[in-house]
């Protein structure tokens, strides 16, 4: 490509995320401090829908990066809004692919031979196009069929140019995270800049088939002793770099709900396999597939029937390109806070949480304590479909109850989760969208209950931790007493009402929210009235209104200190 395309792209890139950005500030953080929060509601299924259909146009017509950024999106049906999901949904299969002339021209370069030379055949027609790569069905030669025990192989060949697209994309994904750090409830919250760095080192990876290969047989080890697990062989006489040669393992497509029932299968199980090959995979390897989207997993029926009568069957892993690797500290808070979301444990969840550094520091580990315990309570062991059912207005009144916790949300995302909190993301997206009562609770609670009895004697533990907190109690309640006395003596004691706190604290937001809307709004329609008798001063008036818009968006909104 020529600099001036790659210069082109990258503008394009940045115009698209920039007028999404300037959108979603406008809608969502201006027009509600200013009184409009009515008018954003009933807008925003439509301008999520509209934003979607652009992305993905976007997305079709640039490829690279842009791809995988939409296969991300639509796998959160978790959390996103069916506008976007199903907008996107379609992306992988929507990717245009490359001229066959062009492919055969890559690998063969990268082969140092021609195809014909390499492949007893060699299919033309893509059988899939991806972001970074195409894939073509082929056959072996017969005498590296027979050493290899098949025939049928699928060849990745990287796109022309993917290297230089992809440094572009990076770029523009660098900048639209510099301005994301920007907004303080973002950057309270997230690295973004390290979500695009981890992004960036991913992506490389990808583009580096060799090492796809090598994780692709790291996988195959880690569950060689799995019959319920498969993964594709490679064969490294016909792999380099930029050409990357498997054992043809095609199945029924993971989302292709239709073709699984009509095999036989059930979709609960799928789903309930999928988790608990992960929680394996990250909880007991430390190395986990990072890219579980569905083109990349297969269910795969088998001759002949279970116990229960039902079809056999295999879950399929392909495309290592994207992995992840969890170092034993990590895995230490991870098994934490699954031990605690088995057994309904809010103070180890907390203790969890410190484990993993996502709590932001000075935070209110009682009060996150107390939010936790409420929630374990009411809502533990609900699937996804009934948290749908749940009535607004009783989370009107969870919100309301614990409005000072959820309004400051002391929670960031470290680093090192970052690609596995992607993955969790997507997967919980998957099941959810394969079992619509998914229930992540009873998934996990098997593993839970696992890593419990290999503590030893959970009774004994909760006792020894529950005689720990009432012995630290009672050793610190006679210094308690002595300092409130104190207090008393010298007038000093400050009794608060959270409610009337919390009541002041919104008079005080609201005004600040009238008063700045007023600035604003009076200096645009300033400006707009006389623009036509003085173009320079009506210019000049319309500028000056950014200042109290950017107070809106990025001032410090005045929740009031810690206590």
């Amino acid at each position: 490509m020529t600099p001036s395309q790659l210069r082109a792209r990258y503008r394009r890139i940045v115009f698209f995320f920039g007028r999404v950005t300037a959108g979603f500030l406008w809608w969502e953080v201006v027009l509600p401090w200013i009184g409009l929060g009515g008018l954003t509601r009933r807008t925003r299924s439509r301008r999520s829908r509209k934003a979607a259909i652009r992305f993905r146009a976007l997305a079709i017509g640039m490829g690279g990066l842009m791809i995988k950024v939409g296969q991300f999106l639509s796998a959160r049906l978790d959390v996103l809004p069916p506008e976007i999901t199903e907008e996107l949904s379609g992306l992988q299969d929507e990717v245009p692919a490359e001229s066959f002339d062009a492919i055969r021209e890559k690998a063969e370069a990268e082969l140092g031979k021609p195809l014909a030379g390499r492949y007893a055949s060699f299919d033309p027609a893509p059988m899939a196009a991806a972001s970074l790569g195409q894939a073509h069905r082929a056959c072996l030669c017969p005498e590296e069929a027979a050493e290899h025990g098949f025939a049928d192989v699928v060849v990745k060949v990287q796109r022309p140019h993917i290297e230089q697209i992809v440094d572009v994309d990076l770029a523009a994904l660098r900048r639209v995270g510099g301005w994301l750090q920007s907004y303080k409830p973002v950057a309270r919250r997230a690295d973004v800049r390290a979500l695009v760095e981890e992004f960036a080192a991913t992506t490389l990876q990808e583009i580096d088939y060799l090492a796809e290969g090598h994780n692709a047989e790291t996988f195959a080890e880690d569950f060689a002793g799995d019959a319920r697990i498969r993964v594709p062989r490679v064969v490294w006489c016909v792999t380099t770099r930029r050409v990357l040669t498997l054992e043809d393992v095609s199945a029924i497509k993971l989302t292709d709900y239709d073709a699984i029932t009509a095999a036989g299968i059930d979709r609960k199980k799928v789903a309930s396999r999928l988790i608990d090959a992960y929680m394996r995979q990250i909880l007991e390897d430390g190395f986990f597939h990072a890219d579980p989207h569905p083109g990349n997993l297969f269910v795969t029926p088998l001759p002949g029937t279970s116990e229960d009568g039902s079809r056999l069957w295999r879950l399929t892993f392909v495309d290592f390109g994207m992995v992840g690797r969890v170092p034993e500290n990590l895995r230490t808070g991870l098994r934490e806070a699954l031990i605690a979301i088995g057994t309904r444990d809010a103070s180890r969840l907390v203790r969890s949480y410190r484990t993993l550094g996502v709590l932001l520091p000075g935070a209110d580990l009682e009060a996150i304590e107390r939010v936790t315990a409420q929630v374990f309570d009411r809502f533990w062991g609900m699937s996804m479909a009934d948290l749908r059912k749940i009535d607004h207005a009783e989370l009107m009144r969870f919100g309301l109850q614990f409005r000072e916790v959820l309004l400051e949300m002391p929670f960031q995302i470290p680093e090192n989760l970052l690609l596995l909190g992607r993955t969790v993301a997507i997967l919980s997206g998957m099941c959810t969208g394969m079992d619509p009562e998914f229930n992540l609770w009873t998934s996990i609670a098997p593993y839970a209950n696992k890593l419990v009895s290999e503590e030893g004697g959970p009774a004994l533990r909760t006792f020894l931790a529950e005689a720990t907190k009432v012995f630290q109690q009672l050793v610190g309640l006679p210094g308690r007493v002595d300092r409130m006395l104190d207090l008393v003596e010298r007038g000093a004691l400050d009794v608060r009402t959270p409610l009337l706190e919390l009541r002041m604290r919104g008079v005080e937001r609201s005004m600040n929210r009238m008063t700045a809307g007023l600035v604003f709004a009076g200096l645009l329609v300033a400006g707009a009235t006389l623009y036509a008798a003085d173009p320079g001063l009506a210019r000049a008036l319309m500028a000056a209104s950014a200042v109290p818009l950017a107070w809106v968006a990025f001032g410090k909104r005045g929740h009031g200190p810690r206590r």
